[in-house]
C-alpha cells in the first residue's frame, strides 16, 4: 500500500527538519533562517514587500525553551504559522499579513 498524500506531507516536513538539523536533532538560528530563505522564498518576499522582517526575530519567538535551538516540536509550531498565512491567502488575503508572525 502506498502512502497518501498525507502521510507524504507529513514525512516531507521530518526530512526538510533533518536537512538543516545538527547532530543533537535541532536547528541552530543561522539554519532556521537558511530553511526560511531555501524552503519559502516567496512568503519571506511577501513579508519584505509588506516591510516585515520576518527573520530578525522569529527564531526567539519560536525558541520556547530558551535553549537557543529549535525542536521538532517548535519547528512544526514555525510551520504551522507559515501554513495559516497561506490558508488565509487561499481566502483572498494576503501573506505575511500578520496574526503570529
Amino acid at each position: 500500500m502506498g502512502s497518501t498524500a498525507a502521510e507524504k506531507s507529513v514525512m516531507g516536513m521530518i526530512d526538510m527538519f533533518h536537512k538543516y538539523t545538527g547532530s543533537d536533532d535541532t536547528i541552530d538560528k543561522p539554519g532556521v533562517q537558511k530553511m526560511l530563505k531555501e524552503n519559502f522564498p516567496n512568503f519571506l518576499s511577501a513579508c519584505d514587500k509588506r516591510g516585515k522582517d520576518y527573520l530578525s526575530n522569529i527564531f526567539e519567538q519560536k525558541d520556547k525553551n530558551g535553549d537557543k535551538k529549535i525542536d521538532f516540536s517548535e519547528f512544526l509550531s514555525l510551520l504551522a504559522d507559515i501554513a495559516v498565512d497561506y490558508h488565509k491567502q487561499s481566502h483572498g488575503g494576503e501573506l505575511c499579513s500578520g496574526g503570529n508572525q
